[in-house]
């Protein structure tokens, strides 16, 4: 069965800015979608912040594999409550990748649960990404190391966690560094970050940044059933416990009563 993935985009650029709208007329989110539809091995759809829900409601969510994102200017305006779904997704199963100044997204910030913040500069710069992880599978198919002529400038210190693994790094030609290719595991759920794609540049007509989409989509790819009720905190009678116990001291709780959250 092919992967079933959503790319989801804010699509506002694409509506107000006419050199966003000139090099993706049918937005990044199309764009991406079309050319992970390119792999057999993956079915790819859209969603976009206007749509109810965002596109996200909880029966697509149950349906997807693997989650794109990509936002920037309206990351205030995705709901908190889509905003949970999402992460319960990932928490559940459900592979995410977080693409370009998704980094402040809610829902990366959420699982990261750190700031994200950089250091930026928008001046057309030439960026070179290294594979620093050669055998990783996102990495499959890439030379040693490939070139965006024109991108902007995320530099360090980048504020989240120590990844799992660094699979990229960028270089700029104002000499900035970044960790461009960042791996996760967030519960069941797989999160890859991957830096390129401001969106007045044609970086996602790339062959090499969509092979890197592509290998990260079945990377992220969890065949196992979703986990379910993630969230659930259960309070465990005495008489349900595996071993004989007798309960001993002052409660708290009374039975059956859920804990504080």
């Amino acid at each position: 069965m092919a992967i079933r993935t959503v790319v989801w985009g804010e699509n506002v650029h694409e509506q107000k800015n006419k050199v966003v709208a000139g090099i993706y007329p049918k937005g990044m989110h199309t764009c991406i979608a079309d050319a992970l539809n390119s792999d057999p091995g993956i079915t790819a759809t859209t969603a976009t912040l206007q749509e109810p829900e965002h596109g996200l409601p909880v029966a697509r969510l149950a349906e997807t594999d693997v989650l794109v994102w990509w936002g920037h200017a309206a990351h205030g305006d995705v709901k908190d409550q889509i905003v949970e779904r999402v992460a319960e997704a990932v928490w559940s199963g459900m592979g995410l990748i977080v693409l370009h100044s998704g980094h402040f997204s809610k829902i990366f910030k959420r699982l990261m649960g750190a700031p994200c913040n950089l250091t930026w500069r928008e001046a057309g710069e030439r960026e070179r990404l290294w594979v620093t992880s050669r055998h990783h599978p996102i990495a499959q198919g890439l030379p040693e190391h490939f070139e965006l002529e024109q991108e902007e400038m995320y530099g360090e210190p980048f504020g989240v966690p120590d990844p799992m693994e660094t699979v990229f790094v960028s270089w700029f030609q104002g000499g900035e560094v970044f960790r461009s290719g960042l791996t996760y595991k967030r519960g069941a759920g797989s999160v890859f970050y991957f830096r390129p794609g401001h969106e007045t540049y044609p970086t996602y007509h790339d062959a090499n940044v969509q092979l890197v989409i592509r290998n990260a989509v079945k990377w992220a790819y969890n065949a196992s059933p979703r986990v379910q009720n993630v969230t659930s905190a259960p309070n465990v009678p005495v008489e349900v416990a595996l071993e004989p116990i007798v309960e001993r001291g002052p409660r708290l709780h009374h039975a059956g009563e859920e804990g504080f959250r």
